[in-house]
């Protein structure tokens, strides 16, 4: 019967993460959970093995030794070592460079999908080998981690802003350029997580829903005025800064991932722009 085959289908799924040695959490109250984490904002755990009397006690130092969040070098995790080509130099349509920070793949098919070459940078890559490559804009892509441990990253982003090349940060890549156009960020006491959340274009008008994933944002209140940048876009729940554009230069940086599957599509069109300006660079340059 149907219990039966919904037991069967549990008992197969534990034995799965089991095997696999997968952490996984079960029998657990976890609107209570939810409620609480909301009230006391993120916090470090460990899940612990089944037992019949748990040590509370040795599982609380245990968490409070878990190394901090902002200590971590996440993008040495996941970013890769070499540099990548996607399309030939006969295909012809502007070179985007992508500082992979911990790219997805979703980005590099929205640049092919608006006829341009790619080339994926590492994450150590100097500003003299990304500039130097002749890129007609470059992105810095999503990440994981902390923007504040990402100097050399953040002196990228200078480079490129000085250049006055077309940039677009995305996520991880909109913090980077902001710690460069010298504002701070800090750690939102509720991350923004999910595919639904509404966001403002201070400039075109319109409202946009927005898939997100981040902890971390910008403080626009400590954006220098001297920087040319301003606050583009709003979050409509809290508040906070969602975009970043510069005055006089092709630069623009959002917190959500327009590239996110699922979706929502809303804000393709910031892609559309990018590709746009580093277009227009190209011709300039008499690619």
């Amino acid at each position: 019967n149907a219990t039966a085959a919904v037991l069967d289908d549990a008992r197969q799924l534990a034995a799965l993460l089991r095997d696999n040695g997968i952490p996984a959490i079960a029998g657990v109250d976890t609107r209570a959970l939810a409620r609480h984490l909301r009230s006391n904002g993120s916090q470090r755990a460990v899940i612990t093995a089944p037992a019949q009397q748990p040590d509370v006690s040795a599982a609380r130092i245990i968490a409070q030794e878990v190394p901090r969040w902002e200590d971590q070098d996440f993008v040495g995790l996941v970013s890769p070592s070499t540099v990548t080509d996607y399309g030939a130099a006969g295909d012809g349509g502007p070179l985007i460079g992508i500082v992979d920070l911990g790219l997805k793949a979703n980005i590099v098919r929205a640049m092919r999908h608006r006829g341009a070459r790619v080339r994926v940078f590492p994450h150590t890559a100097a500003p003299s080998e990304v500039l130097g490559s002749g890129v007609d804009g470059v992105i810095l892509s999503p990440g994981p981690g902390d923007p504040a441990r990402l100097e050399t990253q953040v002196a990228l982003a200078g480079a490129v802003i000085e250049a006055g090349r077309p940039l677009l940060g995305i996520c991880l890549g909109h913090q980077i350029v902001a710690r460069a156009a010298g504002a701070e960020t800090g750690r939102l006491r509720f991350g923004h997580h999910g595919a639904n959340h509404p966001v403002e274009d201070l400039d075109l008008g319109l409202v946009q829903v927005t898939a997100q994933n981040h902890e971390v944002q910008v403080i626009g209140e400590s954006l220098p005025s001297s920087s040319g940048f301003r606050v583009s876009q709003r979050n409509l729940n809290d508040g906070s800064v969602e975009g970043l554009r510069h005055a006089d230069k092709p630069i623009e940086t959002v917190q959500y991932h327009p590239e996110g599957a699922p979706g929502p599509l809303d804000a393709l069109a910031v892609f559309d722009r990018f590709v746009a300006a580093a277009g227009g660079r190209a011709m300039e340059s008499g690619r």
